[in-house]
């Protein structure tokens, strides 16, 4: 379907976001509500000099916390004469308030470094960080050396929810999605008003308010097994915050607790892939020794049946010590395969000629 020649063209949220930070950067006494929706980009574009703008009000208003959630000191200033009057308010960032300190500067070499690393991470739970950094590198007024920019790297997410769940979070709309659970044979449509993308130990979370259960749930996205629908249903995220601390920041504190709270116990074969794909994984430095030798290592996870296919896949180089869940759930693997690859093999038998 073809663009309609009254629309205008979509402003990405983080052009609107930057163009809100310069324009409130350049001026000393601030800007009306009125002169931000008809002078910036991303919104002077669907601005009615005389018509209801009330949905870019409403765009404004959420911009506006986003921009301090990235950390940016906007102020409000009442005018004299018409104290109370919200229309009357003029919005500004301190530039001594935004500014680096005065010993730190950068060349236009480390700025496009600067901009470029944190062009790598503009996906996902890191937006927000990233969003951040490139912001405050923008408004230095410092020229990046264009040659290299070019080259930006990027990084690119596997799960094909992770598009229209960030829409999601954007549009602030709750989501359906068939989810499926470890252990269950078929999955469940979940609802869930979405709070953040969150990255932890190189795997995508959806942090949101699941409306069946009634509370906070971390889905991982490789989980996802079907299409991400959005709905209609519009939703405030204050009403979920607490103490106001970022959705993505505490999403990533509970897994890290999960994560460092879960310990396991292995065995792995000295010389062997498992030992050497284990110990860089997991920070352990695998001692040099004889080949055929067992070395033991100690691992954090956050989700058992991750870590249960992946100790799996290692066959005979890796023997589970603890806990007995963990080793329970690599021998079911186990003798699933062997059952699958040699139909004389009962799993009973698979699991008394291996050790596990």
């Amino acid at each position: 379907m073809s663009r309609s020649p009254a629309s205008p063209a979509r402003v990405p949220v983080e052009e609107r976001l930057f163009s809100l930070v310069l324009a409130l950067l350049a001026t000393e006494n601030g800007l009306t509500k009125s002169e931000i929706l008809s002078t910036v980009q991303g919104y002077r574009q669907r601005y009615e000099p005389h018509g209801d703008n009330s949905s870019l009000e409403r765009q404004f208003e959420r911009d506006k916390d986003d921009i301090r959630e990235l950390g940016v000191p906007l102020e409000t200033v009442e005018a004299p004469e018409a104290s109370g009057n919200n229309q009357l308010l003029r919005y500004r960032i301190p530039k001594g308030a935004y500014d680096l300190p005065s010993d730190v500067s950068f060349s236009p070499e480390e700025l496009t470094l600067l901009g470029l690393a944190a062009a790598v991470w503009r996906e996902g739970s890191l937006s927000g960080e990233s969003r951040r950094a490139l912001m405050k590198l923008r408004s230095l007024g410092v020229e990046a050396d264009d040659p290299v920019v070019g080259y930006a790297p990027r990084l690119r997410v596997r799960e094909s929810a992770f598009d229209p769940l960030s829409q999601a979070l954007e549009r602030r709309v709750m989501v359906q999605f068939p989810y499926l659970k470890p252990g269950e044979s078929a999955s469940r449509q979940r609802t869930v008003a979405p709070l953040s993308l969150v990255q932890h130990q190189g795997r995508w979370h959806l942090q949101g308010i699941d409306q069946e259960a009634h509370g906070s749930r971390t889905f991982l996205l490789s989980r996802i097994v079907g299409p991400v629908k959005l709905t209609a249903r519009v939703f405030d995220p204050d009403q979920y915050r607490v103490d106001g601390e970022p959705f993505a920041e505490r999403a990533l504190l509970e897994l890290e607790r999960i994560w460092e709270s879960n310990l396991a116990e292995i065995e792995v074969t000295a010389g062997t892939d498992a030992a050497t794909r284990l110990g860089k994984r997991y920070g352990d430095a695998v001692p040099v020794g004889a080949d055929g030798q067992p070395v033991r290592l100690t691992v954090n996870f956050s989700d058992i049946n991750i870590l249960a296919d992946q100790l799996a896949s290692f066959g005979p180089e890796v023997l589970v010590l603890s806990p007995p869940e963990l080793r329970a759930h690599v021998l079911r693997r186990l003798e699933t395969t062997l059952a699958a690859h040699d139909d004389s093999v009962s799993p009973t038998a698979a699991g008394e000629t291996h050790h596990g």
